[in-house]
């Protein structure tokens, strides 16, 4: 490539991670995507995208994937082309910060696997939160990409964006990209940007632009004209919406020009008519909060964080106050300091947001991940927190102000020997660090033969036989209302609980339940009674239970938490709202529970 012209524009595909990611909820198969690989690899991309973000999660929580072998494989059947990945620096690809020796062994272990390029970001941009990983990916000697995550606020300046550009190249980054995850960027603030980084640092400026407004296309543009040389577009078959820039489009856009890609336009067409066909298998995963929307330069709320808020509120027949929802959420971002709404700040902006609305009362219920983000747990913030909410939410505890991860022990002996036996490698061990629960059940389904991805939803008008007598579509009638049920697949009995896979009103479900001897009438909300007195303990929001904090017969204080529930990957306490004695718990831990349950029982 050494006689290619200074100005020619180098382009990464991301359809194997960010593509399907962005629009089917990172659903897409590792057997759907083999049979377009080596056509891919043909192209002459300069990487292709195949790993990170939430590509991880997916594989494990729903696909039953193993992620370092979906890598492996990907990396078997494209042999030429470099293979990239999103890496949340100390966060990884879970939603904590993991201790040193994890982060370090994580990202040998991915490099062995296949990774060339690793692209490191942190939520907040405290790039004190990239330092392990930057050294980590220069120790295996691969490519070190540092991030800018772009958002807009009164503190997120050009000059904050270059300071910060020439720090990570003082820390060991061979590239510098913008990635703009919201789709916030306009033209001429990306001529800007562009423009200043290209000036201050001497290492290649990449933007990677999402097309959520409908502008990426001509921020890319407008990129190249100030002298950024690399591009993140998408195959048409996955681009568009919250996606990214067809690079069909791209491709065409730059021929014959001075920043010609040099990629053949058939070809990369090809693989995206292939892709197309994939897509459509697929189809129950679409949403609509994935289009393109120009509303995001005012709300300033990422696609994906949009489809996952939706679905979140339509589970609890709320997706009428989707709109309060997505008027809230500026406000407590800017509360919080002003993060960029991206994994894991998005979850933890969204999820207070949806908490402020539901209960009607801005705070009074305050998530584990916002009181760990107020005291110093994720970083430093962009901008001075609200003090008022920050007492509210920690009291007069003390803000770490150091390196979050410098307080935390080596994990990487201790998750092995809690693992055992599970683990047959040091991957394995990687996957439960990353998601201990989720992982410990994959880890056993695989040992004891009994793993069972999630079915593809059946297609409109194609109807997939359950058992025997069993409708496969219906519809039922609540309060007046009507909702489709498909009942797309039934699971292997374990341990006595089969999982049923459905869809609701088009939305993609699972449903775990124990057979029994004799039929019970259940409602919705697993026949729990409805909470009626301060003694009734209950939850503002759809979730799993993770833990139980008491026990029959304890003593309990008013605003004493009593359970943590799990809703959109954030944790939340759950707080008794009178003085008493714990008379009766209505649920254990892994349990689904919804808003009005009694779930414990104070008198």
């Amino acid at each position: 490539m050494s006689d290619m012209p200074a100005s020619r524009v180098h382009v990464t595909d991301v359809v194997l991670r960010d593509g399907h990611q962005s629009l089917i909820a990172t659903r897409m198969r590792t057997e759907d995507m083999l049979p377009v690989c080596a056509d891919l690899d043909a192209i002459g991309f300069h990487s292709l995208e195949v790993w990170g973000g939430a590509t991880f999660d997916a594989c494990v929580r729903f696909l039953k994937e193993d992620p370092w072998e979906r890598l492996r494989r990907l990396r078997q059947a494209i042999p030429n082309t470099p293979l990239q990945m999103l890496l949340r620096g100390q966060n990884l690809l879970g939603y904590r910060h993991y201790a040193d020796d994890v982060v370090t062994r994580f990202v040998a272990r991915a490099a062995e696997g296949g990774i060339d390029i690793f692209r490191a970001f942190d939520a907040l941009n405290d790039l004190r939160n990239l330092e392990t990983a930057m050294q980590a990916i220069k120790s295996v000697d691969r490519h070190a990409q540092g991030t800018l995550c772009y958002t807009v606020s009164p503190v997120h300046t050009l000059d904050m964006f270059v300071a910060d550009a020439k720090r990570l190249v003082d820390m060991g980054a061979d590239s510098i990209v913008i990635k703009d995850m919201a789709g916030l960027l306009t033209p001429y603030a990306t001529y800007d940007l562009v423009g200043a980084l290209v000036d201050a640092v001497e290492v290649p400026v990449h933007l990677h632009a999402h097309a959520t407004s409908g502008l990426a296309s001509q921020c890319l543009l407008k990129a190249v004209e100030a002298g950024c040389r690399h591009i993140d577009t998408c195959s048409s078959a996955f681009s568009g919406g919250t996606s990214h820039p067809a690079t069909e489009a791209m491709v065409a856009a730059f021929h014959d020009t001075d920043f010609d890609t040099g990629l053949d336009l058939e070809a990369i067409k090809a693989v995206g008519d292939r892709l197309r066909d994939i897509r459509g298998k697929y189809a129950a995963f679409e949403s609509e909060f994935t289009q393109e929307d120009v509303s995001v330069q005012l709300n300033q709320i990422p696609g994906g964080m949009m489809s996952n808020l939706a679905h979140q509120l339509k589970e609890q027949n709320a997706l009428s106050r989707i709109r309060d929802v997505f008027a809230e959420i500026p406000r407590v971002r800017a509360e919080l300091g002003y993060p960029p709404l991206v994994t894991p700040t998005s979850q933890i902006v969204g999820s207070q947001a949806v908490i402020n609305v539901l209960t009607g009362s801005r705070y009074k219920s305050i998530t584990n991940e916002v009181k760990r983000y107020l005291l110093g747990g994720y970083g430093h913030p962009p901008a001075p927190v609200d003090e008022a909410i920050r007492h509210l939410a920690v009291g007069n505890q003390m803000v770490e102000e150091g390196r979050p991860a410098d307080s935390l022990d080596p994990e990487m002996v201790r998750l092995t020997e809690e693992l055992g036996s599970l683990a047959d490698t040091e991957d394995d061990v990687l996957t439960y660090a990353m998601f201990p629960d989720i992982g410990r059940d994959f880890l056993v389904g695989r040992r004891d033969g009994t793993l069972v991805p999630e079915p593809l939803p059946a297609q409109q008008g194609e109807q997939r036989p359950v058992s025997e007598g069993t409708p496969t579509e219906f519809v039922i009638d609540v309060h007046g209302e009507s909702y489709e049920v498909q009942i797309t697949g039934v699971g292997s009995n374990t341990s006595g609980k089969r999982q049923v896979y459905l869809t609701l009103d088009g939305m993609p479900e699972s449903v775990v339940f124990e057979p029994r001897d004799s039929y019970q009438p259940a409602s919705r909300g697993n026949g729990r009674a409805q909470a009626t007195s301060p003694g009734h303990v209950t939850t503002a929001m759809p979730g799993n239970i993770v833990d139980v904090l008491v026990v029959e017969g304890d003593a309990v204080a008013a605003g004493q938490p009593v359970l943590i529930t799990e809703a959109m990957k954030m944790e939340t306490e759950v707080h008794a709202r009178q003085s008493g004695v714990v008379r009766a718990i209505h649920v254990v831990r892994g349990d689904r529970v919804t808003p009005g349950e009694v779930l414990i029982e104070i008198e």
